[in-house]
Formats: C-alpha cells, structure tokens, sequence
C-alpha cells in the first residue's frame, strides 16, 4: 500500500533542525511505510541526516532558507507562505505531493496558512485545535477547540464535537466515544445559550457514532469518565493552560518537597519508581502533536520546545491518521449528521 508523504517544517520550532530531523527518524522507525519531504536550509537537513541512513532513504529535501518568527502576526506570515519552510510544507499538502504537514513554528500562522490553503471541509465552518491530555483512565482525553476560535456557536461546537469523536475512535478504538461540552456546571440549565443549544443538538441527532450525554466540568476532564471535550477556543485553550500549569506545579513541589531535607532525599529514593512514572505521565512530549481538524488535509502541530521525543510523538499522529483515514471519517459522520437536519434545529 502506497501511502502519501509527509512533509515536516524542519526549520519551526525553538531548538532546531537538528531535533526535528532526530524526531522524524524516530518516527520513521516505528512507520516504516512512510516517505518524508523536509522543508528548509539543504545544508542543515542534510548534516542531521549523516546520523540517520533510513530516515535519508526515505525523504527529499526541499531548499528554503525563509522561516517564520515565532512571534511574527499570522498576517505577515501569510504574505510569505509560499518563500517560508512553514508555507511550503502546508501547501505541499495542497499540491498533493504531501498527505499531512507537521511544524513546531507559530501556531497562529499555522493555522491561518492552513486554513488558507487547505479550506475546510464540506459542512465544517472552521477548523479547530485538538489534542490528546493524559487521564487517569486507560485512554488519553481529546480536547477542542483549544485556541483556534475563541468565539463559537451552536453550530461550531456540534461540528467540533464529530470531529473530535471520529479522531477519538481512531487513537481509543471506541465505536462510540464519549463526548461531552465542557460548562460551569453538568445540569442542564447551566451554561450560555449556544451551549444549550449544541447539547440539544447533540442529543436530538441519530445515526452519530458518539455516545453524548450533556456537560463536564473542568475539574472532571482528566479523569478518565470521558473521550472527547468540546469548548469554543477561548475557554479551551484557559482549561488547558490551567492543567499544563497544575501539572508543573505538582512536578515542582514534588521537587522542592524531595531535596528539602537529608530524610526527604532518603524518602525520594524510596520512592522513585512512582516519581518516575508521575514525571513520565505528565511531560507533554508524550502527548505532543496537536491536530488542526476540519481541514482538507492532515497539518499537526509540535510544541515549539518539544524533544526528538516529542516531534516523533507529533510525525508518529500524523501518520496514524493518515493511514486511519481521518479526513474521510469525519466527511462519513457529517454526511450521518445530515446538514439540513442541523440548520432546523437551530
């Protein structure tokens, strides 16, 4: 089976080439199948991949020596998609000579190159920011809209919510993921009227392979009762910034607790194993690789300080859902949803 390419910005992000190239070889290790196009300086990409022979088998370098600041206007950005490492490997998506594009640059100029480029799907109004979270369950969190839109309707959120569920039966293998609004409180009463209306919406529709059943609350997300939280971007991206924030905090306390006297040392030893396994939980490399959904075509965005690690972890996303097929599950569960039966319900 031929698979299409992936193509990798290897110039975003905060460490470097080096580290994208090291994470895309990790990536091709565990999928083989798949090709690379990397975008950016030739010489760069090149000196990375004297480490790494089966990654260079595999891939073609595509020379750009323009790259978008981390902190440069989505505007400006746009002006120079088609001369930037970013640009090019979005719209190498567009020509087809790519199936995903992966960067660790400028997520607000990723997304609006993205969304440029690649329009959105039929019956998706606006693409939206997912990503995994660790729970406490057997199965990660999927969270959306985490920043792409900071205001949405009823309309966006049903649309957010099957996105979310076809790219949760992917990564859980549920046949029907359990989707929740995230809201101030779980009875039906609370919450704005956009968000009484999407869960109206959800609850009315059929044939939908979801199991839906009202709100969550922040505090419940990470707890492993549910597979997919949908929010508008602006409380999204508030919700996660917290959780990255309370994930830090234990991680420093734990530290400070550990090193603050010889007997916490001695206790620190003893307890290891669990320390480890806490630190292993939480670093966000293992969850890295955020997902623009809605998009005719596959782009995943790596944290800007990932690792090797991480990157692998954001190629290895891309690679599944280019082999589960995303794109056309979602178009599946959209065409299930019936576009008439959602305008008369609003």
């Amino acid at each position: 089976m031929s698979l299409p390419r992936i193509a990798i910005d290897a110039m975003g992000g905060d460490v470097g080439v080096r580290v994208m190239i090291d994470g895309a070889a990790e990536a091709r290790r565990h999928h083989d199948r798949f090709k690379f196009l990397l975008v950016g300086d030739e010489a760069r990409i090149s000196t990375a991949l004297e480490s790494h022979p089966n990654l260079r088998e595999a891939s073609e370098i595509l020379h750009c020596e323009d790259v978008v600041g981390g902190d440069e206007k989505p505007t400006q950005a746009l002006r120079r998609a088609k001369t930037t490492s970013m640009g090019l490997a979005v719209n190498a998506v567009k020509r087809g000579d790519a199936g995903a594009a992966v960067s660790a640059g400028n997520t607000g100029a990723l997304m609006a190159m993205s969304k440029l480029a690649l329009r959105t799907m039929p019956g998706i109004d606006r693409p939206a920011l997912a990503a995994l979270l660790p729970t406490l369950g057997e199965n990660d969190v999927i969270m959306l809209d985490l920043g792409a839109n900071t205001e949405c309707d009823a309309r966006n959120l049903v649309q957010f919510a099957i996105m979310g569920a076809a790219y949760s039966r992917i990564v859980t293998g549920r046949e029907a993921p359990r989707v929740r609004l995230l809201n101030i409180g779980t009875e039906e009463m609370k919450g704005t009227d956009q968000l009484q209306v999407a869960a109206a919406q959800l609850r009315a529709a059929t044939g939908l392979a979801m199991s839906f059943d009202g709100y969550i609350e922040a505090d419940k997300i990470n707890r492993g009762e549910v597979d997919v939280v949908v929010s508008d971007g602006f409380s999204g991206n508030i919700a996660l910034k917290a959780i990255e924030g309370a994930a830090r905090f234990v991680t420093d306390l734990l530290r400070n607790a550990f090193t603050s006297s010889l007997r916490s040392k001695i206790g620190f030893l003893v307890s290891r194993p669990a320390t480890e396994l806490l630190k292993h939980h939480l670093d966000p490399n293992n969850h890295n690789g955020a997902v623009f959904l809605g998009l005719n075509g596959v782009v995943v965005k790596s944290h800007g300080s990932a690792t090797a690690g991480g990157v692998a972890n954001a190629v290895m996303v891309a690679a599944r859902l280019l082999e589960e097929d995303l794109t056309q599950r979602i178009a599946a569960d959209m065409a299930a949803l019936g576009e008439d039966r959602l305008r008369d319900s609003k």
